[in-house]
């Protein structure tokens, strides 16, 4: 007992106890989940404040104004800031290279390969950078900092719990799910966002937990004064029917155009590489270009929100077409040169310029179509971020959320399905797939497929692997196998290197005589395994040698035997995780 007004000292002996049972609660009931994504949607929407708020304190303490991309012209001193930006990325990324050298791990990276297992250190090392370079003026979005923290917030929660994989996937996509919604103002995008760019599926069993994660971080962040992203579109024409194939084709113009720019940001980091400077000083130099670009429109800073709100609200000028350029060269040239970042918000600035283009061309090629610019300019800001980011639903929800408007909901959901499927028809990436393409990964969205890759040769083959020189004759092997002792001998030489493999039952044939050599019976001398190679290469391999039984080597050039492993066993390993991954989405088990 303590006195009165004394403090109690907590019992540490009693907290592993008390973490053990939550663990066992938060696996047992499906609403336990939901509670999870309830804390994971009032920290996505704490986070998403942090950021916004610091992005606009910076924009404030440099540029004098809080969206400078709305700023009419800009002093030239100004104009270094993103260089002096890029100097301070490059220390970042000297003292990164030196502590933390590895990849930085981002949500659909870690659903689709890890489980949901993502550093909480490295999301907001992540965090901090993408507000370094928005605040200073980089061409970047802060979408990346907003789901990054929310996710990595969500997957040091679920990991601290050990919930199951698909628990620890779900909670993950509530973190990036809250983040969009925070930021937008947009429960039902950020929910969306979740399910079809995170999770990688809509599932039954997630519904709940991510839209509870997406509209407690939208409340959150509307209660603590978040700066916010929502999109104000002034009231439109009429909308008749026969927009709908013009827009059609807007919609997989947006397509063209959103694989020019990712193979833009490709070309233009490879320049970089090319160009001897060392990475460190690279973010400098593309933070020159950046000021270069924005002393003759300021709307290329940022991400755009502020001039996507001008953009937005008027006609279609001659000056569209130069800002439009302008953005897509500064947005390349940031993420090409190191900025952190994303291209969630700048694509739906640039897509909102491509489609007041296209009203205008309409208008000068075909006089009898008349296309509302301000519809045209929605639609197009949609349609280009579906090719960049991908999400369709993701997109024509926000634009529901924003408009309020059924009709150009419709027109947007044509659009981004025509841009969505010319972008995986010629091109099969958003750009944070391609990105993860580009380091030799090999995901194309945040399907789990982590398992498979988990599901070694190594993990499954036997070790007790029975063995025999090949130069022995087959009364000495038949004496040393009868039949029933083992289906298959592997061979090895005097260097202990693999030489084939030998069927017990067709070396007792009566068609080979006692006489005979071993080696003579060898099968698939050349077709062997590696321990690295995953269940599905296994499987095909089988299927290519129509072989019931390989061996399995420690390397293409040593060929040392480690293991043997049969084709049965791998297709019903391969069938029961199959079937596991099915029941998880389907909500089974």
């Amino acid at each position: 007992m303590t006195a009165a007004g004394e403090a109690s000292v907590p019992d540490v002996a009693a907290a592993p106890g008390l973490l053990s049972r939550l663990r066992t609660l938060a696996r047992a009931r499906e609403v336990s989940l939901v509670v999870l994504a309830a804390l994971v949607g009032l920290a996505a929407g704490v986070g998403v404040t942090a950021i916004s708020r610091g992005a606009e304190l910076l924009h404030l303490l440099l540029y004098g104004a809080a969206r400078i991309s709305s700023i009419p012209v800009l002093k030239p001193s100004l104009l270094l800031w993103p260089a002096v930006g890029g100097l301070i990325m490059g220390a970042v990324m000297l003292a990164l290279k030196r502590w933390r050298p590895h990849a930085i791990v981002d949500p659909i990276e870690a659903n689709a390969l890890h489980g949901g297992r993502m550093s909480l250190t490295d999301s907001l090392i992540l965090s901090a950078q993408t507000l370094l370079a928005n605040g200073f003026g980089a061409s970047v979005g802060m979408e990346a900092g907003y789901t990054q923290t929310g996710s990595g917030l969500a997957s040091k929660l679920g990991q601290a719990l050990r919930l199951r994989r698909t628990d620890l996937r779900v909670l993950v996509g509530c973190g990036a799910a809250g983040g969009i919604a925070a930021a937008f103002q947009a429960p039902l995008t950020g929910a969306f966002y979740g399910f079809e760019l995170i999770i990688g599926v809509y599932a039954i069993p997630a519904a709940a937990p991510v839209m509870t994660a997406a509209i407690v971080a939208y409340l959150t962040a509307g209660q603590l004064g978040a700066v916010s992203s929502p999109i104000i579109v002034p009231p439109t024409g009429e909308l008749l029917p026969s927009a709908f194939l013009p827009f059609l084709l807007l919609g997989l113009i947006a397509g063209g155009v959103s694989v020019g720019i990712m193979r833009l940001v490709t070309l233009v980091e490879r320049g970089f590489s090319a160009s001897g400077l060392p990475a460190y000083v690279r973010p400098a130099a593309g933070g020159l270009g950046v000021g270069a670009l924005a002393y003759v429109s300021p709307q290329v800073l940022a991400s755009g929100e502020g001039a996507l709100h001008i953009q937005v609200g008027t006609g279609v000028t001659s000056a569209v077409a130069l800002v439009f350029a302008l953005k897509v060269c500064a947005s390349a040239l940031s993420l090409g040169a190191g900025f952190r970042g994303g291209l969630f918000f700048s694509s739906l600035f640039m897509g909102s310029l491509l489609g007041k283009l296209f009203a205008g061309g309409a208008a000068l090629l075909a006089p009898g179509l008349v296309l509302d610019p301000v519809i045209a300019a929605v639609v197009g800001m949609s349609a280009l971020a579906v090719g960049v980011v991908g999400g369709p639903f993701t997109m024509t929800f926000l634009t529901l959320e924003i408009t309020g408007d059924l009709h150009i909901a419709a027109l947007v959901l044509t659009a981004s399905i025509g841009c969505s499927l010319l972008v995986r028809e010629t091109f099969g990436y958003s750009f944070s797939t391609w990105r993860l393409h580009l380091r030799g990964e090999t995901i194309r969205s945040a399907l789990d497929i982590g398992w498979l890759r988990a599901l070694t040769v190594e993990r499954m083959m036997r070790t007790d692997v029975a063995a025999f020189g090949p130069d022995a004759d087959l009364k000495t092997f038949r004496a040393a196998f009868p039949l029933g002792a083992v289906k298959q001998v592997v061979l090895r030489d005097e260097e202990g290197r693999y030489a084939g493999l030998v069927s017990v039952a067709e070396a007792h044939a009566a068609l080979y005589g006692p006489e005979e050599r071993v080696r003579t019976l060898a099968r698939h001398l050349d077709t062997v395994l590696l321990p690295e190679m995953n269940v599905k290469q296994a499987a095909a391999l089988f299927d290519r040698t129509q072989s019931e039984e390989l061996a399995v080597v420690d390397a293409p050039d040593d060929r040392r035997v480690v293991g043997l492993l049969g084709e049965a066993f791998v297709l019903r390993r391969y069938a029961e995780e199959l079937d596991k991954a099915r029941r998880s989405v389907a909500g089974d088990g």
